[in-house]
């Protein structure tokens, strides 16, 4: 006997039955963590190509000023681009928490001579 996962009403087709369920009980931390994953696999990607094409660099040199200077600009070039990725994953974060804290909060609000004593 087949068992399939269903998924909650309104959750995209191609969405796995683990991030819809997640998106039906908290719609803004399901978004949060499927971007976060989007994010690294694109970072990831772009730093294994950044790393072939310093390889490739590499390779190419003639001497050992030449290789320094090529490993210079690749570490230089890495602490850009992690320093950028961790600016990208708080934003994802704070956009986040944003959303969530709307969800919080309610219409309604208080003053101070309706409060009894």
């Amino acid at each position: 006997m087949t068992r399939s996962a269903s998924k909650p009403a309104g959750a995209p087709q191609d969405t796995p039955a683990m991030a819809a369920a997640m998106m039906a009980v908290n719609p803004a931390g399901a978004k949060m963590w499927l971007d976060m994953v989007n994010e690294a696999v694109r970072f990831a990607s772009e730093r294994l190509r950044s790393d072939l094409e310093t390889q490739k660099a590499m390779l190419a040199c003639k001497g050992p000023t030449e290789m320094v200077e090529v490993q210079s600009a690749f570490f230089r070039k890495a602490v850009e681009q992690y320093t950028e990725e961790s600016v990208r994953l708080f934003e994802i974060m704070q956009g986040a928490a944003t959303e969530m804290a709307k969800d919080v909060k309610s219409g309604h609000s208080r003053g101070y001579d309706d409060v009894p004593l």
